[in-house]
């Protein structure tokens, strides 16, 4: 490796460890680096479903949800969405970079993936794209390395198929709106999709392509961008709720005034691609899905469920009590 290509990986990693923080620092990486490079349409796509994430983990530390879920169960619910974003963003991130570094030279450097265990597929889509620039299969192709790449240290990993994916209450926070990604508006709209079976990677595969046909294909794409550029996130969902035309008692805080940072470890899981030759199947350009994913009312309604639910958990604990 040339002496500048050693210095290009360190910078690369030093900016990955810093921007791998936490949820809010990751969706702000995500979404500068897409502010700087906008023909890269996962890293708006990849911002704003971390914002989703980081509601969702908020949503454990809300009035509602701390009196449905035991502390040690909804920590572990953390866990497992932190975990996920966490390894998605230490494989993901260098690959924006090394693209960027390439740019800035004026000449692919791919090669360099190779230094921060990125999948052979992946190397080839990037390779592709310098030469075709077909933004949209670069971003499905995105997505479906991610979603392989986090297949086995999380949804197959023991602790959390045991701990989480397998447990009645993870049946129960399904049902909400754990699995629904939502895409706000500064008017007040909600767009999106849901995910059932998530554990399966083709359905959640399935939801990118959705959601990215949401963002980038959709005549709503206008009036979504404004809030993924201009809004500040903080992990709470009061950052688009405060836009609705109606309100809950349900108050979910700010992400980094209820979690401190987590330490992780990246173990070596091998090229997933090499056992997956069907891959570019998944490949196919994005069509117009046939599910609603106008979500405002659905919304509305889900709010209304919960607090029901919330209501009668309370009552039947005193009852026992």
């Amino acid at each position: 490796m040339l002496q500048r290509e050693k210095g290009i990986v360190k910078l690369i990693h030093y900016k990955t460890n810093k921007g791998n923080l936490d949820n809010i620092s990751r969706t702000k990486a995500y979404l500068n680096y897409y502010k700087r490079n906008r023909d890269i349409w996962w890293a708006l796509l990849a911002s704003m479903v971390s914002r989703n994430a980081g509601w969702n983990m908020t949503d454990l530390k809300s009035n509602w949800y701390k009196s449905m879920l035991t502390s040690q169960y909804s920590y572990t619910l953390f866990l497992t969405f932190e975990r996920a974003n966490w390894l998605i963003f230490s494989d993901a991130y260098p690959q924006l970079l090394v693209y960027e570094a390439s740019n800035n030279n004026q000449k692919p450097l791919f090669h360099l993936l190779d230094y921060f265990g990125v999948s052979k597929f992946m190397i080839k889509e990037w390779n592709y794209f310098w030469e075709n620039r077909d933004l949209e299969r670069l971003c499905t192709a995105l997505i479906i390395n991610e979603q392989h790449f986090i297949q086995k240290p999380v949804l197959e990993h023991p602790f959390y198929s045991s701990h989480v994916f397998k447990t009645l209450p993870y049946f129960f926070v399904e049902h909400l709106h754990f699995n629904t990604v939502l895409f706000p508006t500064l008017e007040g709209d909600l767009y999106g999709f849901s995910v059932d079976h998530f554990h399966k990677v083709e359905r959640r595969i399935e939801l990118g392509k959705n959601l990215a046909w949401l963002l980038f294909k959709s005549e709503q794409s206008a009036f979504i961008h404004p809030f993924a550029l201009q809004v500040e996130p903080t992990g709470s969902r009061r950052d688009y709720e405060k836009y609705l035309n109606w309100g809950t008692s349900k108050h979910t805080p700010i992400l980094r005034a209820v979690y401190t940072p987590i330490h992780h470890q990246r173990y070596d899981n091998g090229d997933w691609s090499l056992a997956a030759p069907h891959v570019q199947r998944f490949l196919g350009k994005w069509v117009r899905p046939k599910r609603e994913y106008v979500l405002t009312e659905w919304y509305q309604h889900k709010m209304a469920e919960l607090y029901i639910g919330m209501k009668i958990e309370k009552t039947l604990l005193k009852a026992i009590r």
